[in-house]
């Protein structure tokens, strides 16, 4: 039987366009974290769809919840399912489908509408995603030799970074308007007569990511080579399920493996919650509209790009899990910044700030103070995610390399529904978001304790 650097060594032979094919993934990917979630729907669903943006920021919660138990539940299965049917490409191009069509019904999100059919597409748009990162994260092995793939990784996640800037930065100049003026960030009147009084520039982002990702992951099916067909379908599933249950129980053997994959189950809950609701929060709590959620969108991917270029050296020198480590203590700093920022005063009111208004963007001391905060987790957000990507990559053989990644899917989802439910049952105990958010320090901190105590690679005792 190949050890794992043979089998690495004998499939490392991908050109540079299909490396580059596999990398425009995460470019027509990202727009949809970025845009949609995190910078400019997100935002919309809570502080302008509804009166009532504390009811809203937990039905954007909930909606999280149960995306989260459903990728968690099915993840693992369908990347056992990839191992036995050997071709990712055809499950990528389902479900691909799937979500281009759920985020294209979000331009009916108007105004003082029912929040359940935009929840229920943002569910079918986010499991579909998932679903797709298990399958096209399962490939990167394939490609790349192990010195490589914490680089390549790392250069991924960053050009995914890039494309969603550019979305971002499109949005702001030309279609998002503030409500007031009717013009956008450059003066102008946003492009095909959007209103934005009728939230037109924050529903258009669903459609706007649906075409982007139609368009740029088209590289990856042309370009990019797929594993072996193996089994057929109905022979890969009940294959896939039994290879699934003798992983989940050869895990009691690889202790350092399973050590991993319960540390990254912890603190990628918190980065979840941070993803899913630091947008909102500053929404809720500044009440910026699109623009200055835009803007602060800006800055972060910015700051990201830059942050995976540097991790993918450090990854390549030091190691994943030094970039991880660093990455997570980056992260517990500007949570707790954040938590402890509110109009007039940073640290818990221990640093008071002026209440002056500006007049401008970000315009008080406490919103510059906030989106400082946000630029450490600019600067770690991408590095935790793809240094644990490849951390797991250089840890398993690429035999198993499916399964794996869909348990590591699971442990990023198994209890990400506790973060985000950790958040509504606080804020709606407490009737403060700002609690509510302080909760995703609890996963933050025990993640990154656990990792300290497990091997790197993780299949080292």
């Amino acid at each position: 039987m190949m050890t794992t650097t043979e089998q690495v060594a004998e499939h490392a032979t991908t050109s540079r366009r299909g490396i580059w094919g596999w990398m425009f993934f995460d470019w027509a990917a990202q727009p949809f974290f970025t845009v949609v979630t995190t910078f400019v729907f997100g935002p919309y669903f809570v502080s302008r769809m509804s009166s009532d943006p504390i009811s809203a920021q937990a039905a954007w919660s909930n909606m999280a919840t149960v995306s989260s138990l459903i990728i968690a539940i099915l993840s693992p299965v369908l990347g056992s399912i990839a191992d036995q049917s050997g071709a990712r490409k055809p499950w990528i191009g389902v479900f691909a489908v799937i979500k281009i069509a759920c985020l294209c019904t979000l331009w009916l999100a108007v105004p003082g509408s029912s929040l359940i059919w935009p929840a229920l597409a943002m569910i079918g748009a986010s499991i579909a995603a998932e679903f797709s990162i298990v399958f096209n994260d399962s490939m990167m092995p394939r490609l790349v030799p192990q010195r490589d793939v914490g680089r390549i990784s790392n250069l991924a996640w960053g050009l995914g970074y890039l494309g969603g800037m550019i979305v971002l930065i499109v949005v702001v100049t030309l279609l998002a308007a503030n409500p007031d003026t009717g013009r956008t960030l450059v003066g102008a009147l946003p492009l095909f007569g959007l209103d934005a009084a009728q939230g037109e520039d924050a529903r258009i982002t669903g459609p706007v990511a649906a075409l982007w990702y139609a368009l740029f992951i088209l590289p990856m099916f042309l370009f990019t080579p797929d594993a072996p067909k193996r089994l057929p379908f109905r022979a890969a599933v009940g294959a896939g399920i039994r290879e699934l249950a003798s992983t989940l129980s050869e895990l009691r053997q690889r202790s350092g493996l399973a050590r991993f994959l319960v540390a990254r189950m912890l603190y990628q809950d918190g980065v979840n919650g941070l993803l899913i609701l630091g947008g909102v929060f500053a929404a809720g709590m500044f009440g910026w509209a699109t623009i200055e959620i835009g803007i602060y969108g800006i800055i972060l991917n910015v700051v990201a790009i830059f942050g995976c270029a540097a991790a993918g050296w450090i990854d390549r020198v030091a190691g994943s899990k030094t970039v991880v480590t660093g990455s997570l203590l980056l992260l517990i700093v500007a949570t707790a910044g954040i938590v402890s920022t509110g109009p007039g005063y940073v640290f818990f009111g221990l640093l008071p700030l002026s209440l002056a208004d500006s007049g401008g963007l970000f315009g008080t001391a406490a919103e510059k103070a906030y989106v400082l905060f946000g630029m450490l987790i600019g600067v770690a957000f991408g590095p935790v995610q793809a240094s644990s990507r490849s951390y797991l990559a250089r840890s398993v053989p690429l035999s198993e390399a499916g399964r794996y990644f869909g348990i590591y899917a699971l442990s990023g989802r198994a209890t990400s529904f506790m973060a985000t439910l950790a958040f509504s049952l606080v804020t709606y105990a407490s009737g403060s978001a700002r609690l509510g958010m302080a909760t995703l320090m609890i996963f933050l901190v025990s993640g990154l304790w656990l990792l300290a105590v497990t091997p790197y690679p993780a299949n080292r005792r």
